[in-house]
């Protein structure tokens, strides 16, 4: 593919199938290493898939995984993608205290950088929970030592969303310092923001249509920030119990989702997040030099900002 083709974030939220907020009770958490895990085997396809394609992606690793498999960690770091942090118990930022939110993404921190001796930058919340009431995760984040986020949805959903939040990549001012915030993409279609950047629409969708979306935004010059999950390309995975608006999130399409994803590598360039907004990183050399301001290309905005169109 040619290296004047714009690149765009592909990235994928490594958790097990059974562990989707959708399906969460405090019975099933409890029985969590008693059910039969696929994240393993599920996410070496996903990185066979791309290592033909030469693509490499984000990785936001849940810490509980990370614990358990850190040869797979190691795997990821080592095929050249770039590893960040999906907190650790997989629980929203809604149902937290700040203190119990602090305690989960310094454990899910700790135990990816002692894995991959390397510092981790970025962090997504399990199901983009950090909205309107939660905006003082973004604080917390800075002063544990992330350097970018991706959370925050500007679409309206009935579990997560800011509909009103800064769809472009920019830097959010919190009280401890500045936050990169990497929404995943959405695109305004008849005054509405629709969300096109993987996960179930990214099954929902007919491809051509999604792919008529997605060029939509690249010629706006705007990079794509797509997002999947390792359990979306197994079709086979045990079924669980929920509510039928659950099942049908989870389930739809997922014997289509890898064909789609080939064709998603074929139409669209991607690389790591940190390496197509290389501000990002070097926000984080400038931190670690001494604390000169970063000037970026996106103006800093304060958390209340991010909630005004």
């Amino acid at each position: 593919m040619p290296d004047t083709i714009a690149k765009h974030c592909l990235s994928f939220d490594v958790e097990e199938h059974f562990q989707v907020s959708a399906f969460e009770s405090p019975m099933r958490r409890r029985h969590w290493d008693q059910y039969e895990s696929r994240v393993e085997a599920n996410t070496e396809k996903l990185l066979e898939l791309l290592g033909n394609r030469q693509i490499r992606a984000t990785f936001f690793v849940l810490g509980w995984v990370a614990e358990r498999y850190s040869s797979l960690v190691r795997q990821i770091a080592s095929a050249g993608h770039e590893v960040a942090s999906h907190g650790y118990a997989h629980e929203l930022i809604t149902a937290q205290t700040p203190a119990a939110f602090r305690d989960d993404i310094r454990k899910a921190k700790g135990i990816l950088e002692s894995i991959l001796s390397q510092p981790v930058l970025g962090y997504r919340a399990p199901s983009f929970s950090i909205t309107k009431d939660t905006m003082w995760a973004t604080q917390i984040l800075v002063e544990e030592g992330y350097v970018y986020d991706s959370s925050i949805f500007p679409v309206v959903h009935d579990r997560y969303g800011v509909p009103s939040a800064n769809p472009d990549v920019h830097q959010l001012s919190t009280a401890s310092g500045l936050l990169w915030e990497v929404p995943p993409s959405t695109v305004k279609c008849l005054g509405v923001r629709v969300p096109v950047a993987g996960g179930g629409y990214f099954r929902l969708y007919p491809y051509p249509l999604l792919r008529t979306l997605l060029r939509k935004l690249e010629r706006k010059g705007s990079p794509l920030v797509m997002y999947m999950h390792p359990w979306e390309f197994d079709p086979k995975q045990p079924r669980m119990e929920g509510s039928i608006l659950s099942r049908l999130r989870h389930y739809m399409n997922l014997d289509k989702t890898e064909f789609r994803l080939r064709a998603l590598l074929q139409d669209f360039a991607f690389s790591p997040i940190r390496e197509v907004f290389p501000q990002i990183a070097q926000y984080h050399g400038i931190q670690m030099k001494a604390s000169m301001k970063v000037e970026g290309t996106f103006p800093p905005v304060s958390p209340s900002d991010v909630l005004l169109n």
